[in-house]
């Protein structure tokens, strides 16, 4: 474990995340909270891009938990619907966020689509506070193709629809084991350990 880094909060509500990242996360053995914890709620997401999105969340968390924080903004990006739907992937059928109602729409729009090409992207962000001039950034891809019925149990968000060709299966059924090895956020955190691990020799975290 890092001494110096012993314990921080992520800044998500979402339960699907908070799952892997502490599962991926767990060999640096750091105390991790959800934002939730602290009765942080969610921040406004106005960007256009992920890492905006990523620094602002990182920010909000760290300064209301007074801890270092850790924020994930991820989405899948469609070719055919140039990079859509992105950074609004959560929210892509509109308030309340509905998992349901933003695979109905991704379907609709690839229905007459011959490309269906498509990759998650995920960009992990840890601020040390919030004001934090020099955050560790990475980030991670997973590309695949977008299927018009879904398979499998797993996962959340996009996954039942997300087909892996090399695998022949969706995300949504491959364990969760398997799939934190190979996702976007596995790739992303996987780095983030590393990344915290590097600092940690040569310095204070």
């Amino acid at each position: 474990m890092i001494a110096a880094l012993s314990k921080l909060v992520i800044a998500s509500n979402n339960p699907g995340k908070l799952r892997e990242i502490e599962s991926l996360l767990s060999p640096l053995a750091i105390e991790m909270q959800a934002q939730s914890a602290f009765n942080i709620s969610e921040v406004s997401e106005p960007f256009h891009t992920f890492i905006e999105n990523a620094l602002v969340k990182a920010r909000h968390a760290s300064r209301l938990s007074g801890l270092p924080a850790l924020a994930d903004d991820s989405g899948i990006c469609v070719n055919a619907l140039n990079g859509h739907p992105g950074v609004t992937s959560a929210r892509f059928a509109g308030e309340p966020r509905s998992d349901q109602r933003n695979n109905q729409k991704l379907v609709d729009a690839l229905e007459n689509q011959a490309d269906r090409r498509a990759y998650y992207y995920c960009i992990i962000l840890l601020v040390r506070h919030p004001d934090d001039p020099q955050p560790i950034i990475v980030d991670g891809t997973w590309h695949g193709e977008i299927l018009l019925q879904p398979r499998g149990e797993r996962g959340f968000g996009y996954d039942p629809y997300f087909f892996l060709p090399e695998l022949g299966k969706t995300a949504a059924e491959l364990p969760a084991e398997q799939k934190n090895k190979i996702s976007h956020r596995g790739k992303a955190l996987a780095r983030l350990v590393e990344s915290i691990r590097g600092i940690s020799k040569n310095s204070e975290f």
